[in-house]
């Protein structure tokens, strides 16, 4: 490879004038920045409103209070909210001849994000795949993640481009997590992120039943809004890893909504305790492959 600019060939003032192939450069950069990360875990649901930026969010930060250097690539293009939860929204990044700088929020906990690039939040994208293509490129590529033991994408709903994409460039990953709700639809979108994933030659880590059950702040007794159960059958259906049940709580989205997922860990809460045990999980997982 001749070209040695550590940006994605879309953002190069050249790119009209070079004989370069691009794809190849960009094949070549993306390559360059997932080297120095030790593992990079797909966050994977086929449908919207199950709580998977959440589950990302909250995972990354258990992992990063575990003692990891952690990042999350923020993957889902019309739903950029990963910087709302973790108290970012708004902020810039800056660039140098090594790429684009992502945010570090925390020591060895870095995000990057559209959210990040876009003026107005509330605005829709309005995007083609071609776009979307060079985002994906600049988020993998032009952003320089450094030496980090884990990445989290956050990918968006559904089994399209953008997931595709994503695992095109990205080479090997060490698996998905598919995050459903126990409904039956759901569990059904869910089915097809699991497919999805085997049939692109990704790994499930496992499932995660998110909502699964609330308990009630005046009884302390558990309630079940959903028929529970229903993530963990699947796992089994399917012969792929059931990580667990994520209680409904009020305090994970209320943080969420201030901006303050870090502070979550530190409660004494059933939802915290799952978090904790699918981190574990996650680990054997990966440090099994090694």
């Amino acid at each position: 490879m001749d070209c040695k600019l550590m940006y994605c060939c879309a953002m190069c003032e050249k790119q009209f004038d070079c004989k370069i192939d691009h794809n190849e450069h960009n094949k070549w950069l993306v390559e360059r920045r997932m080297e120095k990360i030790r593992h990079k875990i797909l966050i994977m649901s086929n449908k919207g409103g199950v709580g998977k930026s959440t589950v990302t969010a909250n995972l990354a930060c258990a992992f990063h209070k575990a003692g990891y250097k952690v990042g999350i690539a923020d993957a889902d293009i019309h739903g950029p909210n990963i910087p709302k939860m973790l108290g970012v929204e708004g902020k810039r990044l800056k660039s140098n001849d090594d790429g684009i700088i992502p945010l570090e929020i925390s020591p060895n906990f870095k995000v990057a994000s559209l959210a990040f690039l876009i003026e107005r939040p509330e605005e829709p994208i309005v995007w083609r795949d071609a776009v979307k293509y060079d985002f994906i490129v600049e988020l993998f590529g032009t952003i320089n993640w450094g030496e980090l033991d884990y990445l989290f994408v956050d990918l968006p709903p559904g089994t399209g481009n953008e997931s595709i994409t994503s695992i095109d460039l990205i080479g090997k990953v060490d698996g998905s997590v598919v995050v459903t709700i126990p409904t039956e639809a759901s569990l059904l979108d869910a089915k097809k992120a699991v497919l999805f994933s085997k049939s692109h030659q990704v790994e499930v880590i496992g499932i995660i039943e998110n909502m699964s059950g609330l308990i009630c702040p005046n009884c302390s007794h558990e309630i079940d809004p959903f028929t529970p159960g229903g993530g963990e059958k699947l796992a089994a259906a399917l012969e792929v890893p059931f990580l667990g049940r994520i209680p409904l709580d009020r305090e994970i989205s209320s943080r969420a909504d201030k901006g303050e997922s870090f502070s979550i860990l530190d409660q004494d809460l059933p939802s915290v305790k799952a978090f904790k045990e699918i981190v574990k999980k996650c680990e054997d997982f990966v440090n099994a492959k090694v």
